[in-house]
């Protein structure tokens, strides 16, 4: 679970075009808290600690603590407004998040001991089917990521949803079937008994 970071923000009286505006000239970027059963909350943040925080990997999984008039308020990134040239933050929906609540977030997975796959080794290619996977998880025990282990795994292998360990209340939101994440495809120009490709092809079909 990521540590929850915190933020200090300043209560905007004035909600509005102009009002947002004004705060970019200062400096600031324009945000709401909303969710929880309680009334949006507009403030602004500082645009230069904010970039810092945008830029690190994972945003839409990190709880934030975020510090308005001597309050502070648990929330996670739902929404990041972004200038379409320059990429500089332009506004930001954070959700409010009880402790005992569930959310749902995407959480990278991440590939190790490639080499020691017998499959890989031999010139299989790894085939990515989800960098990421959709989860049910509480808001306080968010996974920073999944570890798949590829130890052993051989050509023609299919890896599924339920080879990665989850924490206790960590769920899937795929619930249905044991969906693919990855599989050993064959080197070029080879097969296999199983066509591993088209599996992970008609996964990803189904979830469009």
């Amino acid at each position: 679970m990521a540590e929850t970071m915190k933020l200090s923000a300043i209560k905007r009286d004035r909600a509005g075009k102009g009002s947002a505006r004004a705060a970019r000239r200062d400096g600031l970027i324009p945000a709401v808290i909303y969710g929880d059963r309680k009334e949006p909350l507009s403030i602004t943040l500082d645009a230069n600690t904010f970039r810092k925080l945008v830029n690190q990997p994972g945003i839409f999984r990190q709880i934030l603590s975020i510090e308005v008039e001597g309050s502070s308020t648990d929330v996670l990134p739902r929404d990041i407004q972004f200038h379409p040239v320059t990429d500089i933050p332009l506004h930001v929906d954070f959700l409010r998040v009880a402790k005992d609540a569930k959310v749902t977030v995407m959480v990278a997975v991440e590939y190790i001991n490639d080499d020691k796959s017998p499959g890989l080794k031999t010139g299989g290619v790894l085939n990515v089917v989800r960098y990421e996977v959709e989860v049910n998880s509480p808001a306080n025990a968010i996974p920073e990521k999944f570890v798949i282990d590829l130890e052993g795994t051989q050509v023609g292998d299919s890896i599924h949803i339920s080879a990665v360990t989850m924490p206790e209340g960590v769920t899937p939101t795929i619930t249905d079937r044991d969906f693919t994440v990855a599989t050993i495809a064959a080197p070029m120009g080879e097969t296999v008994e199983e066509d591993t490709d088209e599996e992970a092809t008609e996964e990803t079909e189904a979830e469009e």
